[in-house]
């Protein structure tokens, strides 16, 4: 750009809605005065025009678009966000220079509030709010009004440069994290694993009131009806023990009694130790008779037979 291309001039600002031109909120155009015009006419610069602003006492920079030159001379009229981005107020002198500016590629945007987000569509509602700017500046913020209110919405950064032309170009846009955005509180490990579900806590209090359940742990009963106190297990081992020794009686009555018989009825006298072993004396004899009609007489105790008595004739 040669220097006979050059537009620089300085103006008084003050809010578009000075003019009754409230609408131009929503937007980057600015309205300068004809005598802008004029001088624009004659030199060659670039179309659409676009404009840098700054403010030669705080420094702050912005670029924007133009609408109209019907402002009176040496005014210049801007949207209230513009002037609130570069501090300032009504009646202060801002510096106005064109600029040829890139197309842009990239932008990426950060809400000042979460409420943003949570509109029907953001994307669209965005896109129809940037239709309005002729060009974006990295560190500026922007208003978009949508259902009665108004989110204000920070350039983070913008490509290929700092500040960007977005007529008539397809631009990619990325979204950073709301300022008021909080990441939920993840809950610790510890708490997790020490406390248990209530659920859990019922069951094992249930299970410990409920008693478990032991097999034949009543109290025996006998048939003649009379109690008894002892268990299944003892009065069968009773009845076996008081059974046994009735069968060693029988199976082994004639040896015992036999022998103790022997012992009991062999009589020595003098004479006779010097009698041989088998010479047994008569009442030794006698004594065995005795012991073997004896034998019959416990077996019959023992064990019952039928028609073992005597028989008598009618005759």
């Amino acid at each position: 750009m040669s220097v006979t291309s050059a537009f620089e001039q300085n103006y008084r600002c003050y809010p578009v809605a000075f003019i009754e031109k409230a609408h131009l909120e929503k937007g980057d155009k600015v309205i300068m005065p004809p005598s802008a015009l004029d001088r624009l006419a004659y030199l060659q610069i670039d179309y659409p025009m676009l404009f840098e602003v700054s403010n030669p006492t705080s420094g702050k920079i912005t670029h924007c678009g133009v609408l109209e030159f019907i402002a009176d001379e040496g005014m210049i009229y801007l949207p209230y966000w513009m002037m609130e981005n570069m501090l300032l107020r009504e009646g202060d002198i801002v510096n106005i220079k064109n600029a040829s500016l890139s197309k842009g590629t990239f932008v990426k945007l950060q809400p000042h509030t979460k409420d943003f987000l949570d509109v029907s569509n953001p994307k669209a509602i965005l896109e129809t709010t940037l239709r309005s700017y002729s060009c974006l500046t990295t560190g500026d913020t922007i208003m978009v009004a949508y259902n009665n209110k108004k989110f204000y919405i920070d350039i983070v950064e913008t490509k290929p440069s700092s500040a960007i032309s977005i007529i008539e170009t397809d631009c990619e846009v990325d979204f950073a994290p709301p300022l008021d955005y909080q990441e939920p509180e993840k809950p610790s490990k510890a708490s997790i694993s020490k406390k248990r579900p209530p659920e859990d806590q019922a069951e094992e209090e249930t299970a410990n009131k409920v008693p478990k359940f032991s097999a034949f742990t009543g109290s025996s009963r006998r048939l003649d009806g009379k109690p008894s106190t002892e268990s299944i297990v003892e009065a069968s081992s009773s009845l076996l023990k008081h059974h046994k020794p009735e069968a060693n009686e029988t199976n082994g009555s004639t040896p015992s009694s036999s022998s103790s018989r022997k012992h009991c009825g062999k009589l020595v006298f003098g004479s006779n130790g010097d009698q041989p072993s088998h010479a047994t004396p008569k009442i030794e004899t006698k004594q065995k008779e005795q012991s073997q009609e004896e034998q019959p007489k416990k077996g019959e105790e023992t064990k019952f037979q039928a028609f073992t008595g005597k028989k008598y004739s009618l005759k």
